[in-house]
Formats: C-alpha cells, sequence, structure tokens
C-alpha cells in the first residue's frame, strides 16, 4: 500500500466528503479530511476505495460497518464501538485508538504502522495477514481471538492479555518489548527471539510456580 495519498490508485477518483455519516451508508471513493465526528452512529455502513486524513471519531458507533481498501492517516478513535466490523486490504498510518472496542472484528491483510492501541479490545476478533508495525499496543485484550500471519515488527507490546487466544505462524520476533499479563499458555504458535524469551522468563516461571534463587 502506498505511503501518500496521491499515490493510491484510486487517488483522482476520490471526492471530499462534507456531508454526515450514517448508518447503512454506502461510501465509494470518498475522502474524509479533517472532520471531528463525535457520538456518530454509523453501524452497517460501508466504506470502499476511500480515504481518512486526520479524522477524530470520539463515542458512537460504528458497528458492523465494512472497510475494504482504505487508507488512514492520522485518524483518531477515542471510545468508538467498532465491534464486529470488518476490514480488508486497508492501511492505517500513525494512528491512535483509545477505549475502542474491536470484539468480534474480522481483520485481513490491513497494515498498521506508527499507530498507538490503548485500552483495545481485540476480543474474539480474527486478524489475518495483518501487521504492526512500529506500533505501541498497551493494555489490550486479545482474549478468544484468533491471529494467523501476523507480525509486530519493531512494536512495543506492553500489558497484553491472550487469553485462549489462538496463533498460527504468529512472528513476535522483532518486537521491541513484549510483556504479557495474562495468557502466557495460549502462546502455542507464536515465534519469539532468544532475547523475548529472556524477557519472558520471570512471567513463565511465575505462570509455573516456578522459585528461582542464585543460592
Amino acid at each position: 500500500m502506498p505511503h501518500q495519498l496521491e499515490d493510491l490508485p484510486y487517488a483522482r477518483h476520490l471526492a471530499v466528503w462534507e456531508g454526515d455519516l450514517e448508518p447503512e451508508g454506502d461510501y465509494d471513493c470518498v475522502h474524509l479530511d479533517g472532520g471531528e465526528f463525535d457520538d456518530v452512529e454509523v453501524q452497517n455502513a460501508r466504506f470502499s476505495e476511500s480515504a481518512f486524513t486526520s479524522v477524530a471519531f470520539t463515542r458512537g458507533s460504528m458497528r458492523h460497518t465494512r472497510f475494504a481498501d482504505v487508507w488512514l492517516r492520522n485518524v483518531r478513535w477515542v471510545g468508538t464501538e467498532l465491534a464486529d466490523t470488518s476490514w480488508l486490504d486497508g492501511e492505517v498510518l500513525a494512528g491512535a485508538m483509545s477505549g475502542v472496542d474491536l470484539a468480534g472484528s474480522s481483520l485481513r491483510r490491513v497494515r498498521f504502522e506508527g499507530c498507538k492501541f490503548d485500552s483495545v479490545n481485540f476480543r474474539t476478533a480474527k486478524l489475518r495477514d495483518v501487521s504492526f508495525v512500529e506500533c505501541v499496543l498497551r493494555d489490550c485484550d486479545f482474549g478468544d481471538a484468533v491471529l494467523t500471519n501476523v507480525t509486530f515488527p519493531g512494536s512495543t507490546l506492553e500489558s497484553l492479555v491472550v487469553n485462549r487466544v489462538k496463533l498460527t505462524r504468529v512472528d513476535l520476533r522483532g518486537a521491541r518489548a513484549l510483556d504479557i499479563i495474562d495468557g502466557l499458555d495460549s502462546l502455542r504458535g507464536a515465534t519469539i527471539d532468544n532475547g523475548q524469551l529472556m524477557e519472558l522468563a520471570p512471567a513463565f516461571a511465575r505462570h509455573l510456580g516456578v522459585v528461582v534463587r542464585d543460592s
């Protein structure tokens, strides 16, 4: 995916959207730029070949909304319900999510770069071919989620909950920090490096009830 808006294959077809967003709306080739959306109710909408730049969503609900081939830069979500949303072929750059609910969502072929996730609920979400590049994930809950072909190069993972998560070809190597506070027994299917193994050793010892003493 391109890093610049003008490099998008559909860039010349984008039309700036200046109206309200409506539930069950069909938004093709729209460009949302610089808007602030508070308490919007946009359930069951569809965004296709669209771009979001410097947009802020505060609270509100976009439940069951579908994002297909979308490009987002500097988009902020605070307390927004994004549960059961569908994301396909997207790129999210320098974004931020805080207190966002993504439970039950489906993300496929999505790349997050330079994004911050604070207290985001990924429970029961399905992530496939997703990459988190130089992101910060803090206090996020992946309980009962399904992750396949997911990578975290250069990312910081702090205070993650991964209870009953199902991992297939999940590569944690390259993550700058790896801190899991609950669900260590669910890491089967993940790949870590030697440094991360040492980083996780105290947590593994606590989880297994092992006492480590030098003398």
